[in-house]
């Protein structure tokens, strides 16, 4: 009887040290870009909610496409961006939204949902508007000129990056022969192809991270980048400034979806509403230098978020950019394009 208890009392032990010696705290499981949510609202939602948010991140919608395509489970919420919205519902691996779960609804901006691809909502729900424009050290660029030709000036040879982003950098091209920026036409993409080739010779690097600490320590002189990536790095580093350019630019719009094999999708309605609470859209906002299209948001705002350009842009400027669109069939036609321009053919 006596070994019976010893081995009872040892099984208990090592079955509490396998649990963590408790039950296990609720969890969300956030697949998103690198900082793009205020660390001090993540640690606010554990709280309130108590549970604990684990975040991993990726650096483009094509390896968060892959990844789920793959087969990729666990994530109850990711951020994709509106560009590859059809394409997940069309895969089937995103979940339609349940309305009765979401109380934020009336929060979001109304002049933006008409130009997203999903007004209604059905799958998606806004979470920020980001422009793509260019990062520049204004103590070394003289006579800058807010425009996509800054990428020619040979003065700036190899001190200078473009995204690693197909759509971006094409769209840009285009933006600056005048044409369409989604236009797949072979003439037109001629022209972009010209273009990008002559940028290419002053430009160090594709990329999508590393050029907010090379604009910040002065390695790269100009930048292509998103708006919300830039004003954070001007934040602590006076050298550097952000324009769009007078030619336009590409908006994104990235998005909360929930996969159809998200084990807590109850946590991800709640990280949602929590996020487009007023308050804590403006914190986020501040923060991220993101714009959030929450509109009961906007009049908590500093006065500095308020007539920032890069967050809210001028009306003529808006005017002529555009929204990225999903290509469809003629999504190899940009692929093959965007090889030959890596390859400098």
């Amino acid at each position: 009887m006596k070994n019976w208890f010893v081995l009872w009392s040892i099984c208990i032990l090592a079955s509490l040290a396998l649990t963590g010696c408790g039950p296990r705290k609720n969890t969300l499981y956030l697949y998103n870009w690198a900082d793009y949510v205020s660390p001090e609202l993540i640690e606010q939602f554990e709280k309130e909610n108590d549970c604990r948010v684990v975040y991993d991140t990726y650096d483009s919608n094509e390896a968060l496409l892959a990844k789920l395509e793959a087969g990729a489970k666990g994530y109850d919420l990711i951020v994709p961006s509106h560009y590859i919205l059809t394409t997940l519902i069309k895969s089937d691996l995103i979940a339609k939204l349940d309305h009765s779960k979401l109380d934020m609804l009336d929060h979001i901006d109304p002049k933006i949902l008409p130009i997203l691809p999903d007004p209604a909502c059905e799958y998606s729900i806004p979470y920020t508007l980001s422009y793509t424009g260019i990062g520049y050290n204004n103590e070394v660029v003289k006579d800058f000129q807010p425009s996509w030709r800054m990428f020619n000036r040979d003065d700036l040879q190899r001190r200078a990056t473009l995204l690693d982003d197909k759509r971006e950098v094409i769209g840009a091209a285009l933006i600056t022969a005048g044409l369409n920026p989604n236009s797949t036409d072979p003439k037109d993409l001629a022209v972009a192809k010209n273009i990008i080739l002559a940028w290419k010779k002053n430009v160090s690097k594709f990329e999508n991270e590393q050029y907010k600490n090379g604009i910040a320590s002065k390695e790269f002189f100009l930048v292509m980048g998103y708006s919300g990536d830039l004003m954070q790095v001007i934040e602590d580093n006076p050298h550097v400034s952000f324009a769009i350019p007078q030619e336009g630019a590409l908006m994104s719009c990235d998005l909360f979806v929930i996969p159809k094999t998200a084990n807590n999708p109850d946590l991800a309605y709640k990280f949602i509403n929590f996020l487009y609470d007023p308050i804590n859209t403006a914190r986020n906002i501040e923060y991220i230098y993101y714009l959030c299209p929450n509109k009961d948001a906007y009049e908590l705002l500093d006065e500095e978020i308020l007539n920032n350009p890069g967050i809210f842009i001028e009306d003529s400027v808006f005017q002529k950019s555009s929204f990225t669109k999903d290509q469809g069939e003629n999504e190899e036609i940009l692929n093959k394009l965007w090889g030959e321009i890596k390859a400098g053919e």
